[in-house]
């Protein structure tokens, strides 16, 4: 009997596992304030926070601002790439993006039929920024293949599997590129190439 193939994207989007792992309590945890005294009298300066991620990006007609956290809506297949510096992230169903989260984001692809939705408690929260964490893992496990074409093939397969065909022509090379580490001519080579996975060395 043929089995139909199952993504680890939506295994992840539908059951996401807990991560045990020493975490900050508050994402301002890694700022460490200034409480030495410095012998002048004045009370020592308060931590200061990272600014937040400051841009915007139009979705269906609407501004969608990231200054304060939100959360990729759980029940479609949508998600965000979120360019930083050097590389990109993938944030799907369930992640949390946003806020102080993402203060180093330098811009925002939305991907599918994206529908951000806000916190309603601090353990919606709490189980946002686990399931973030467990897609920049999974994204991890590809990243760390040492072929750059393979790597490619691997993250075309898992968003092939997840998004329809329409999204994946628009996606760019250079997102999919920043995302695993490679040339965007690599991943152009990936979408076109007639080699199955098992036969790229």
């Amino acid at each position: 009997m043929n089995q139909q193939k199952i993504s680890s994207w939506e295994i992840i989007a539908k059951n996401p596992v807990v991560i045990h792992a020493s975490q900050p309590k508050s994402l301002n945890d890694s700022v460490t304030p200034n409480t030495e005294d410095d012998g002048s009298g004045e009370p020592p300066e308060p931590p200061r926070k990272r600014p937040p991620f400051s841009g915007g990006f139009w979705f269906n007609d609407e501004l969608i601002s990231l200054n304060d956290l939100r959360i990729v809506n759980s029940r479609r297949r949508n998600g965000l790439i979120l360019y930083k510096r050097y590389h990109a992230e993938f944030a799907g169903p369930g992640a949390a993006v946003g806020g102080e989260f993402d203060w180093d984001c330098q811009g925002v692809l939305p991907l599918g039929n994206l529908l951000l939705d806000s916190p309603g408690s601090a353990d919606e929260r709490q189980r946002s920024y686990m399931i973030r964490r467990q897609w920049i893992r999974l994204t991890r496990q590809i990243t760390d293949n040492p072929v750059p074409l393979r790597r490619a093939q691997l993250l075309l397969n898992q968003f092939e599997q997840y998004f329809d065909s329409e999204t994946m022509a628009q996606l760019p090379d250079e997102a999919l590129a920043l995302l695993v580490g490679v040339l965007p001519q690599t991943i152009t080579m990936a979408r076109y190439s007639v080699e199955s996975l098992d036969e790229i060395v």
